[in-house]
């Protein structure tokens, strides 16, 4: 939650200035990107002061650490970036994987 609070200026700040910038397509005369100028402008206005100030906030009260969920994912059983297969069962032995980084035209 201490991250949250640290970084809330920065993220409003960066919000308003990209509202401003989209609310600026807004009086150009061309229709479309006004529209979308517009559009885009109110959505981030929406997600600065709602979602990131409100909702954020909340979920952190509600979830505690449960909220910081990818920091627990355990890497897979997959191969390794040696070319060891750890989930084939060989033994730990090497694949015929050549990570050599010398190219095959200099052979």
């Amino acid at each position: 939650m201490r991250a949250v609070a640290s970084t809330g200026g920065v993220i409003t700040s960066a919000g308003l200035v990209l509202a401003a910038v989209f609310a600026a397509l807004g009086v150009l005369p061309l229709v479309t990107l006004g529209q979308i100028g517009l559009i885009v402008g109110v959505g981030v206005i929406v997600d600065t002061f709602v979602v990131r100030t409100l909702i954020v906030p909340a979920l952190f009260a509600v979830l505690g650490d449960r909220m910081w969920w990818p920091s627990r994912i355990r890497p897979s059983a997959g191969p390794s970036a040696d070319g060891v297969d750890e989930s084939a069962g060989d033994g730990g032995e090497s694949k015929d994987v050549d990570t050599h980084p010398v190219s095959v035209a200099a052979r």
